[in-house]
């Protein structure tokens, strides 16, 4: 299966607090939008929910649709995923979701990595490796 190693621009991230228990912990839900380039994730927008622990580490779910051009092949998919941030290093793991591939893309499948410092702002390093239908 082939891999594309990129970096997306963080282009918008707008993120609120949901509960903000006194113990110093607080649940949020973060919209964020993604500027692709040339080497075939046109852009991307995820939905996350975020918990973040009072020593300001976190574990998070997301949900990215991700538009894409790959071997050729336009299209879209959905990736579902969950992370952690220790505080220095955000390290995510998603899945294709079957089904959600569109256009050329459909029965797409496939992961994708993703682990990101404060150094890469504003782009977020990802790694899709995937199978075309």
């Amino acid at each position: 299966m082939p891999t594309l190693t990129t970096r997306l621009e963080i282009a918008s991230w707008d993120e609120v607090p949901t509960s903000e228990p006194a113990d110093g912990s607080k649940i949020t839900r973060a919209a964020v939008t993604l500027a692709g380039g040339p080497d075939g994730l046109v852009g991307a927008s995820s939905q996350s929910v975020m918990y973040y622990r009072p020593d300001g580490t976190s574990s998070y779910v997301d949900v990215m649709v991700v538009t894409a051009d790959l071997d050729g092949r336009a299209g879209s998919f959905v990736l579902v995923g969950r992370g952690d941030y220790d505080g220095t290093t955000a390290t995510s793991t998603s899945q294709i979701v079957p089904g959600s591939g569109t256009g050329d893309l459909a029965g797409i499948s496939g992961t994708c990595t993703s682990e990101s410092t404060h150094a890469d702002y504003p782009f977020m390093p990802l790694s899709l490796t995937y199978r075309l239908a």
